[in-house]
C-alpha cells in the first residue's frame, strides 16, 4: 500500500509537533503526515522534567551568560554560532508554545517562575511544576486536532528511509529522501509512505543502555535509519549520564529525580551523610551533569555501595511539594518521605548530544532529509549537555526547518519506488531469541561503555557486539518483521556508532571518559574534530554492521 503526503514526520515530540504545527498553519495546502510507533503522548518530551532554559529575565540574565554556560557545559566542543542563535531565538520561541496553550508556572508578582539547574549561573528554567515536558507535549497535540491537514497515524514502526537503495542499480552523488518504509503494527501491513521532505524527530537512545531515564521507545531508531541510508552521524561518543534516577532495579524505566531538585537546594550524600560533590567540584551539587555522574561514579566504585542519597530533608516542605508533586508522589510510592528520608539515586543513561549531523537548517547530509530533536546532533550541545537546553533546541530547530521549508518547492518523488518486499521470511515463532539479545546487549554497553570506559573495555565491546550483529541480521533476513526485531536491530547499530566513534576519541571531554587516556585538554577546532567524528560507513571499511 502506498500513501503520499508532502511532508513526513517520524516522531511525535516537541520537535516533530511543532514543525508539524508550523508547517500546517503556514501552508494550508500542503499535507503533513506524523507516524508514531506508540501512541501519540508517548515520546521522550512526555519525561522532561526541568524546563526550558530561556532568557526571560534580561535584568538579571543575559543572552552571553546563556551562551557562556552551554559553551562551558559543551567543554569546548560546542559551535559557537549555533549556540549564540540557537539562545538569542529562544525568547521567540517560548512565546509561541505559549500562545498555543502551553501553562508555564507563575510566581507571586505575576512572572514566570524562573528555576535553576546544574551548570546555570543564573535562574532561567521556565517550568510547568516537574511535568514541563508533559505539558508541553498536551499542548502541542490539542493543536495538532485542530487542523485539518496533519493526519496522525499511532502506533506506525518505520523501519527504513526510502534511498536510492531500494531502487538504483548505481547510486548518485547525492543520495535523495523519498519517505519511509512504515509498519503498521495493527494489521502488520508494511506501507510506502512517499513523501517529498522527511523529517527524523524519533527521539533518543538510552534503551541501547537499558538503565535508563528514557521510556521503552528510546531505541535509536532515527540515528540507526540515517545511519543505514549513509547520513554523517557524529559525537556518538558523547552520551549524558543523569546523575540521579531513583535506585528501583524492577523497573525498565529508571524515574528521573530532577535536577532542578539539586537546583533548589538539595544535597548530595554518601552512606555517611558527607557531601562529596565538593570533592570533586567548587560547584558542588550545581556542577555539570557529566562531572556530578563521574562525581557519583566515583564514590560508587570507592565504597562499593550501590547507590548515593539526594537529602531534602533540610528544604521546605511545602514548598518542595509545590514545586516537585509527580516526583514527591513517586519517592511515597516507594515508601520513601523526601522531608524525612534521603532519596536512594544512582546515575543512568540520560540523553545523547551526538546523532545525525544537520546544519543550521536541520538539513543532514542526504537531500531532503532533515532532523530535529535528541536524535540530531546541531552542535549545540557539545560534549555534555547543558541541563534544560534540549527544549528549547528542539524548538528553535523546529521553527528553522519550517523556515527553510516553506519557501521550497515540492521535490518530486520517483513512481518507481517499489513495494516492501518480505518474500520467503516466515514468522518469527522464537521471539525469546530477540529478547534475550537484548538483554546481551544492554549488559554490553552498561558494563563495557559506561560512564567511565577503557581501551580494553570498548574491544571487548566491539568484538562480542559482532556476535549479537550476526544472530541479530540473521533473524532479520528471515523473519517476517515485528517492531521488537526492528527496534533490536537499531540499536545495534547505534551501540556500533557509540563503541566505534568512542575508540577514536583521543581525550577526555565532558560527558566522555576513559581512563586510559590523559586529561590534557589539546583543543582542537570544531570543525575540525567534528569532521573527524563524522562517520560515512561508505568509507570507514571497519564499519560492518551497516
Amino acid at each position: 500500500m502506498k500513501l503520499r503526503t508532502d511532508h513526513l514526520v517520524i516522531g511525535s515530540g516537541i520537535a516533530g509537533l511543532t514543525y508539524a504545527v508550523k508547517m500546517a498553519e503556514a501552508l494550508p495546502d500542503r499535507h503533513i503526515s506524523i507516524v508514531t510507533k506508540a501512541n501519540e503522548a508517548e515520546s521522550n518530551t512526555k519525561y522532561a522534567q526541568g524546563g526550558v532554559a530561556v532568557v526571560w529575565d534580561r535584568e538579571k540574565d543575559s543572552f552571553n551568560k546563556h551562551i557562556a554556560d552551554t559553551l562551558r557545559a559543551g567543554d569546548g566542543h560546542c559551535d559557537p554560532m549555533v549556540v549564540a542563535m540557537v539562545v538569542n531565538e529562544g525568547p521567540d520561541r517560548l512565546h509561541e508554545l505559549m500562545n498555543w496553550g502551553a501553562q508555564f508556572d507563575i510566581d507571586d508578582g505575576g512572572s514566570l517562575n524562573l528555576g535553576r539547574e546544574g551548570g546555570h549561573t543564573e535562574y532561567r528554567i521556565v517550568h510547568h511544576k516537574d511535568i514541563t515536558g508533559h505539558e508541553i507535549e498536551m499542548a502541542l497535540l490539542r493543536r495538532i486536532d485542530q487542523l485539518p491537514n496533519i493526519t496522525l497515524f499511532d502506533h506506525h514502526f518505520a523501519i527504513d528511509l526510502i534511498t536510492e537503495h531500494h531502487f538504483e542499480n548505481d547510486l548518485p552523488n547525492e543520495i535523495g529522501c523519498y519517505g519511509a518504509y512504515v509498519m503498521d503494527q495493527v494489521t502488520g501491513e508494511i506501507k510506502v509512505f512517499e513523501a517529498s521532505t522527511t523529517l527524523l524527530a524519533t527521539g533518543g537512545v538510552g534503551q541501547v543502555y537499558g538503565h535508563t531515564t528514557n521510556p521503552a521507545i528510546a531505541t535509536g531508531d532515527g540515528v540507526a535509519m540515517a545511519y543505514r541510508a549513509k547520513a554523517r552521524i557524529a559525537d556518538m561518543e558523547f552520551m549524558q549520564f543523569h546523575p540521579t534516577a531513583l535506585l528501583d532495579g524492577a523497573e525498565k524505566q529508571s524515574f528521573l529525580i530532577s535536577e532542578a531538585v539539586r537546583g533548589f537546594g538539595a544535597f548530595l550524600r554518601n552512606k555517611h551523610g558527607e557531601r562529596f560533590m565538593l570533592r570533586y567540584d567548587e560547584r558542588g551539587e550545581l556542577a555539570s551533569r557529566d562531572i556530578v555522574a563521574r562525581g557519583i561514579d566515583r564514590e560508587l566504585k570507592r565504597s562499593g555501595e550501590e547507590c548515593v542519597y539526594l537529602d531534602c530533608t533540610h528544604l521546605n516542605a511545602a514548598e518542595f511539594e509545590a514545586h516537585f508533586p509527580n516526583i514527591k508522589q513517586k519517592c511515597l510510592e516507594h515508601r520513601i518521605d523526601p522531608q524525612t528520608d534521603w532519596i536512594p539515586v544512582v546515575p543512568a543513561s540520560h540523553y545523547l548530544c551526538g546523532g545525525i549531523d544537520v546544519d543550521q537548517h536541520g538539513r543532514t547530509s542526504i537531500h531532503n532529509l532533515y532532523a530535529c530533536g535528541e536524535c540530531s546532533r546541531t552542535g549545540l550541545h557539545g560534549a555534555n549537555r547543558l541541563a534544560s537546553n534540549s527544549l528549547l533546541e528542539a524548538l528553535v530547530y523546529a521553527h528553522r526547518i519550517f523556515a527553510w521549508q516553506r519557501y521550497q518547492s515540492l521535490s518530486e518523488v520517483p513512481r518507481s519506488i517499489p513495494e516492501w518486499n518480505d518474500e520467503g521470511t516466515v514468522i518469527n515463532s522464537e521471539n525469546i531469541v530477540v529478547k534475550h539479545n537484548v538483554k546481551r546487549l544492554q549488559a554490553l554497553m552498561r558494563d563495557y561503555v559506561g560512564i567511565v570506559r577503557s581501551h580494553k573495555r570498548l574491544a571487548l565491546a566491539s568484538k562480542n557486539l559482532q556476535t549479537i550483529y550476526r544472530e541479530v541480521e540473521t533473524l532479520y533476513r528471515e523473519s517476517r518483521l515485528n517492531p521488537e526485531l526492528c527496534e533490536l536491530r537499531n540499536m545495534v547499530n547505534v551501540a556500533h556508532l557509540i563503541i566505534c566513534q568512542s575508540s577514536r576519541q583521543d581525550e577526555n571531554r565532558g560527558g566522555f571518559y576513559n581512563k586510559d587516556l590523559d586529561s590534557s585538554r589539546r583543543m582542537k577546532k570544531h570543525d575540525t574534530m567534528a569532521e573527524r567524528k563524522a562517520m560515512d560507513c561508505e568509507q570507514r571499511e571497519e564499519l560492518i554492521l551497516a
